[in-house]
């Protein structure tokens, strides 16, 4: 019989590597499902459609009732009307988003830190006023955008495939060395014709592999039942998703170097990542954080990633407009790989 051909040491590891996750139906779900079920949940409940009337209360009074006819002549406003304490209680459980205090004229009580409540207070104060008798200069009309592109699915799409490589790039590569190490199965490794670079280039080369169906999954979904426009070039989408790929698996490697448990890496991997689950774009967009945050916000590799999708696939962006977030992924990618092939730990 013909003996079994042997590989080289990293075609091997990385063959290895790809059966331990394709035998994981946890990495399948998290992998290929989960993204899709969050574009599936998320879009729907920010699907376009008419805004809900902003809940608002008026206290009794003498001037409640003729105030209550004048707001619910407002479709933009869904007043009601309620005892003073009632009203108070009803703002501090947001319940309602603005009170119509007694007296005259008007208090309005509200928070003015919530958009919802600004917008509430504009809508009161003017359909109030009107009531009163003054007259409004002109009549706007209004020009509604819900066309793909500008809506909140299409925004959240490459925040998510951004989240989805970053997520499976560091779990997926960083607990399966860890694991190794604790099973003592690194340390064997010393005593085979295996390179330290090579087993790290393997969960590189393994995690790549599952780059395409996972993207491809979510984007096709996207793309078919939600349909999220891609705006730019197709090559260029695979390569911003490639590098990020790339990137995130450099820096799992680096957070998996030196932890000895799953405790221990757990503690590190949610060091590095929830700041960015936080601080990149993937939910909201990042110009809501402070000019003081901006740097470091926009130094994050997430951050990079996220606006490099986005510029593809909303705003069909070029690879000379992207060159700045594509350098920062490359930096990130580099000095991690680079790191941990220097202070990885076998045992």
């Amino acid at each position: 019989m013909p003996e079994n051909r042997v590989h080289h040491p990293l075609v091997e590891l990385t063959l290895a590597r790809v059966r331990e996750l394709l035998r994981e139906p946890e990495a399948v779900f998290w992998v290929f499902l989960f993204p899709v079920l969050m574009v599936g949940v998320l879009g729907i409940a920010f699907r376009s459609r008419p805004p809900e009337p902003l809940p608002v209360a008026v206290v009794e009074g003498a001037q409640a009732r003729t105030r209550l006819a004048a707001l619910v002549a407002e479709p933009d406003l869904a007043p009601r009307q309620m005892g003073a304490e009632a009203a108070r209680q009803a703002l501090r459980r947001g319940r309602v988003v603005l009170v119509v205090e007694a007296g005259e004229p008007p208090t309005y009580a509200y928070d003015p830190t919530q958009p919802e409540s600004r917008a509430a207070r504009l809508a009161v104060d003017a359909a109030l006023q009107r009531a009163a008798g003054r007259a409004d200069a002109f009549t706007a009309e209004r020009r509604e955008s819900t066309e793909p592109g500008t809506r909140y699915v299409d925004f959240l799409v490459p925040g998510l495939l951004g989240m989805n490589l970053m997520g499976t790039g560091m779990w997926g590569i960083a607990f399966s060395l860890v694991v190794a190490r604790n099973g003592n199965l690194l340390k064997r490794l010393v005593a085979a014709p295996a390179r330290k670079s090579h087993l790290l280039g393997a969960q590189v080369l393994s995690r790549l592999i599952f780059l395409v169906p996972e993207a491809g999954v979510l984007l096709l979904f996207a793309a078919l039942v939600m349909d999220v426009p891609l705006r730019g070039s197709f090559g260029l989408l695979a390569a911003v998703s490639l590098l990020g790929a790339i990137s995130f698996a450099g820096i799992g490697l680096l957070t998996a170097a030196r932890p000895r448990t799953i405790e221990g890496v757990g503690g590190v991997m949610n060091l590095v990542m929830v700041p960015m689950w936080i601080f990149s774009g993937i939910f909201f967009s990042t110009e809501r954080f402070p000019d003081a945050l901006q740097p470091f916000v926009q130094a994050l590799p997430l951050t990079a990633l996220n606006d490099a999708l986005r510029g593809v696939m909303l705003e069909g962006a070029s690879f000379a407009a992207l060159s700045p977030e594509l350098a920062i992924l490359a930096a990130w990618g580099a000095v991690s790989f680079g790191l941990a092939l220097k202070y990885f730990r076998w045992q």
